[in-house]
């Protein structure tokens, strides 16, 4: 392949050789959503005027071109500050190509730490709001500041139709070796099921990234050539001057600022394999002042046009489509990368940007429990508008509601916003946006609840009046709903403040319960209660308390009082003799021994598999160096520790609650011996078995952690007696997993082994699989052998001028209670298991409302990623779309995803295509009119979407099989499938 390739660029050399080098200047502006200023402060002092001043120059010349990237900072200029002039500018200019959309999310999303759901949905918002307004679907990626890149983002981008992708912060090292092999671009297969399927070409930026030189040798200004200078908070200059203004282009200094541009095009153009150059003019806030912008550098390129012979070089504006197009048309062979990432991502031997997969732990897990929150309401609206279109719940006032979370679960996805990187104002701001519409989508769902669906369909709830008045014992109704497509039989949990409840289902029986003091609370109670619930199928039950304690089975039902048995602190200076007195805690799955001499795990045995592992849990700390002068700091960003970790307590107690239900361990780990309060917790919960159902695989986990020291760092270890060899694996945004093996490197060789987790890691040798699911991110590292480290927290304050100077130093006191899930077994069950589990934690069932509805079931294998009403006005037909511009929303359009989630080869059984019948599989909603193949974000009609086949080194012709016949589909290893819906319409 190699000899090909070289022997195909030999013959295009001569071509190029008196050729000049062809120059796309692509103007930008990076508009982070937020980092350092709000997005109301950013708006106010520069974003508006981008898109103002960009329309108003890009009208006065037909050359011009400018790149719109985050749609979040336009949407909001378009509906709050554009004119009815801007407006129809825009529309002029959009329809010309000249003003192009690039990615068209609402963000530029993370890819370390985002989940799958989440960048499908900003993309999915932003395309929508697109598609809708101006008739254009983007086809290019503009990935320039995520940190690192993720393997599973060119798939994504390839399922929306893109036809390029665009990366480039990629480790240091390896930049420059590609860079001086020519090897910056290439066809990138991301995943290894869908192969050449779903392969996109990708650009990686050079050394110079997505600004422009700022340094002029002619010019003392670090400011290159930004001639509107530096963006001013909070408010603009009243007089337009703003600091760091370039000097202007003139005849005195078009020379020198012409031979800098061609030195720097010249420099560039050795690196790439054609005579075309990617020249990005902008940088981060850059043209809030256009005109100055393009009224200095329309000359300079005039210039340099007019001497091209001389200088060997042609410059031209241009939009990245038209760089893109001119790469293709090279035609040339590229060489293929298979499903390796970029992650993690470093900038220099000391600086590891792997810090921010644990920063703003908080952030991190209430960003995941909105996504949560809003992909239930929306499969819960979307059966109700089917069941009820003239129910009492306004459509528009439920679509506004489920908008605004839908806005603010996008927003977060930045790369600087569930990243942790942002200033404390900012991470504020995240948190009140998701808070804020969070309470909006609860009275969505309370008005689902409580409101009747017709005026002779009582309210679920109206029977809870007359019990008002009850003094001895009082009731209350629980209504579990299961937002997956998939069957289940799992434990909830409800905090109530009585001491006695008993439950029953909506058939009056009794219903298997548990109720315990509360871990971290002496007034409250946890109420464990046993339920089995349908896909997308909810549950009512009651539950009657009593402070005094019952007797007889139609008092108590089913619920049996659990009592715990505590273990008296144990000082880790007298851990001498350790093993002697081994405690065990059995369910059908595990056999668990606890240490008495330690109140620390010693072992777990998977009883159906006969392994025994041996197992400890607790958690230690990384001390950091805060003082630039004294060494490399870890921020936001950077993870680089002083040395090994070390142990973080001194003492440990521990209680276990015995139970029918589960069984509940409480180790609380102690900072000083003399300590009053614990720092850090883990609770574990072993779930009994009931029927052949319950998931007893899974150890439930939850931890609390804080407040930390200043300058520590705390991990979760579980060492083990697994022989990985320092290999783990962890997952890309929830898509897939990747094997990260250990590397030593010269510096850091630590920081350079973490890895994000967004849903899972494990270790394995050839007998065991220990597993590890999350409810959010985290750093992961496998340190030792049979080790799995897990980066919970961070608390971290330095003196480097730039972190104090924009307040991004991570002095994060809060105290945290993060869940994962632990399973322990063979590779081959561990592998039926570990995604649903991943799933299932992500999206627990939830209380919610509507009356009895029919279950929805998927293959155990397929996952139903989106069940939602978009709102969109678009009509599905382009040509249709095109002529008439709809105002209206569509509520009777309903989007449908549809998820393989095995890879190629890992089950014999699961990792078959599957083959369902959509209008049998969703009878349980409504009768399936219309069905519709889409794009991953719903723009393309998939028969019509004909993505460009570059040329590689295997020249694989890839077949898109996307036959639906009579509501059948075929879904393939790993595959996600995007459908329209209509469903027939309901006449009570």
């Amino acid at each position: 392949a190699g000899r090909k390739i070289w022997g195909k660029t030999q013959r295009q050399q001569p071509l190029q050789k008196n050729k000049p080098i062809q120059t796309f200047v692509i103007p930008h502006s990076h508009m982070d959503v937020g980092w350092v200023y709000t997005i109301q402060e950013s708006m106010h002092a520069y974003a508006a005027n981008v898109y103002t001043t960009v329309t108003e120059e890009l009208s006065k010349a037909a050359d011009r071109r400018f790149i719109a990237v985050e749609q979040e900072f336009f949407r909001l200029w378009w509906d709050t500050v554009a004119t009815d002039s801007h407006k129809k500018q825009v529309r002029q200019l959009v329809k010309e190509g000249r003003l192009e959309f690039i990615i068209g999310g609402q963000v530029m999303h993370d890819e370390a730490v985002t989940d799958l759901d989440d960048e499908i949905l900003q993309m999915t918002e932003g395309h929508g709001f697109l598609y809708e307004t101006f008739g254009v679907r983007p086809q290019f990626s503009w990935h320039v500041d995520p940190f690192g890149a993720s393997a599973t983002t060119p798939v994504l981008f390839a399922l929306a139709g893109f036809n390029a992708h665009l990366i480039s912060r990629i480790d240091y090292d390896l930049k420059d070796a590609m860079q001086k092999n020519k090897k910056l671009q290439f066809v990138w297969r991301g995943s290894p099921s869908l192969k050449e399927k779903h392969q996109i070409f990708t650009h990686t930026m050079d050394q110079f990234s997505y600004c422009t030189p700022s340094q002029l040798p002619f010019s003392n200004r670090y400011s290159g050539f930004y001639w509107n200078g530096v963006a001013m908070f909070p408010d603009p200059p009243k007089n337009g001057v703003y600091p760091n203004m370039s000097l202007p282009v003139t005849k005195e200094t078009v020379q020198a600022y012409a031979k800098t541009m061609v030195e720097n095009i010249k420099q560039r153009a050795a690196w790439f394999r054609t005579n075309h150059v990617l020249w990005p003019w902008g940088c981060d806030k850059q043209f809030y002042n256009s005109s100055v912008q393009f009224n200095n550098m329309d000359p300079l390129m005039k210039y340099i046009n007019q001497n091209s012979k001389e200088f060997g070089v042609t410059v031209q504006y241009a939009t990245l489509s038209e760089y893109f197009q001119a790469i293709y048309q090279s035609d040339l062979v590229w060489e293929l990368r298979g499903s390796e990432d970029f992650l993690p991502y470093s900038t220099e031997p000391h600086q590891a940007w792997t810090g921010f997969y644990a920063s703003r732990n908080v952030l991190k897990g209430v960003a995941r429990q909105a996504s949560s929150q809003l992909q239930a309401a929306e499969t819960l609206f979307t059966r109700y508008r089917i069941s009820f279109p003239d129910g009492p719940v306004a459509k528009d006032w439920a679509l506004d509601k489920l908008r605004a979370l839908r806005w603010a679960v996008s927003e977060v996805q930045h790369h600087d916003g569930i990243t942790g990187t942002e200033s404390p104002t900012v991470a504020d701001m995240y948190l009140q946006h998701l808070m804020q519409a969070s309470m909006g989508v609860d009275e969505l769902l309370a008005a689902l609840f409580l409101l009747p669906h017709n005026l002779n369909i009582p309210s679920i709830l109206g029977s809870r009046s007359h019990r008002k008045g009850v003094c001895k014992g009082t009731a209350q109704h629980v209504i579990a709903y299961n937002p997956l497509a998939w069957n289940t039989t799992t434990i909830i949990n409800v905090t109530v403040t009585f001491p006695t409840a008993a439950v029953f289902d909506d058939d009056g029986q009794p219903v298997p319960a548990q109720i315990q003091k509360s871990a971290h609370s002496s007034v409250t109670y946890d109420l464990f209660i046993m339920v089995e619930l349908g896909g997308l199928q909810h549950r009512k039950y009651l539950i009657k308390f009593s402070e005094k304690l019952c007797s007889g089975r139609s008092k108590c039902g089913r619920t049996y009082k659990a009592k715990g048995v505590l273990f008296e602190r144990r000082n880790i200076r007298d851990w001498l003799k350790t093993g002697r007195r081994l405690l065990p805690v059995l369910n059908e799955c595990y056999k668990l021994m606890f240490d008495q001499d330690t109140n620390l795990l010693h072992s777990i045995t998977n009883l159906q598999g006969k392994m025994t592992v041996r197992m400890t849990q607790d958690f230690w700390e990384y001390h950091t160096n805060g003082d630039v002068k004294a060494g490399p700091i870890s921020d936001n960003y950077i993870f680089s520790a002083n040395g090994s970790a070390v142990r973080a307590y001194k003492a440990v107690e521990m209680e276990i609650i015995p139970g029918k239900i589960v069984t509940e361990i409480r180790q609380h780990f102690y900072r000083e011996e003399s300590d009053k309060d614990y720092t850090y917790s883990i609770t574990t919960r072993v779930p009994e078995c009931f029927g052949s159902r319950l998931q007893c695989h899974r150890l439930e986990q939850t931890y609390s952690l804080g407040p930390l020291h200043l300058n520590t760092e705390v991990i979760l270890r579980t060492s083990s007696s697994l022989k990985n060899n320092r290999t783990l694996y962890t997952d890309d945004n929830g898509y897939q997993m990747m094997q990260r093996t250990y590397r030593n490197f010269t510096n850091n060789t630590l920081a350079r082994n973490y890895f994000p987790m967004v849903r899972a890691a494990y270790i394995e040798d050839d007998c065991s699989r220990l597993v590890l699911v999350s409810d959010r991110a985290h750093g992961v590292s496998s340190q030792a052998n049979g080790q799995l480290e897990v980066m919970l927290h961070r608390r971290l304050w330095n003196n480097l001028p730039w972190n104090l100077g924009y307040n991004l130093t991570l002095n994060d006191s809060s105290v945290i209670k993060p869940t994962l899930w632990m399973m322990l077994g063979s590779i081959s069950a561990t592998s039926k298991l570990y995604q649903r589990e991943a799933i299932e934690l992500q999206h627990r069932p939830v209380i919610m409302p509507i009356d009895q509805p029919r279950e929805v079931v998927l293959p155990p294998n397929l996952h139903l990623l989106s069940l939602s009403i978009p709102g969109w006005n678009y009509s599905s037909d382009h040509d249709v779309h095109l002529s008439h511009i709809h105002s209206e929303p569509d509520y009777d359009r309903v989007l449908l995803r549809i998820m393989h989630l095995f890879e190629e080869g890992e089950d014999p059984e699961l990792s078959k295509p599957v083959t369902i019948n959509l209008k049998d599989v969703l009878q349980g909603i409504g009768e399936v009119e219309v069905l519709e193949e889409r794009s991953l974000t719903g723009t393309w009609n998939i028969t019509s979407l004909q993505r460009w086949k570059w040329r590689t080194a295997d020249t694989l012709e890839t077949s898109e099989n996307y036959f639906v016949f009579a509501f059948t589909v075929t879904i393939s290893p790993k595959e996600i499938r995007t459908f329209f819906i209509h469903f027939a319409s309901r006449n009570f």
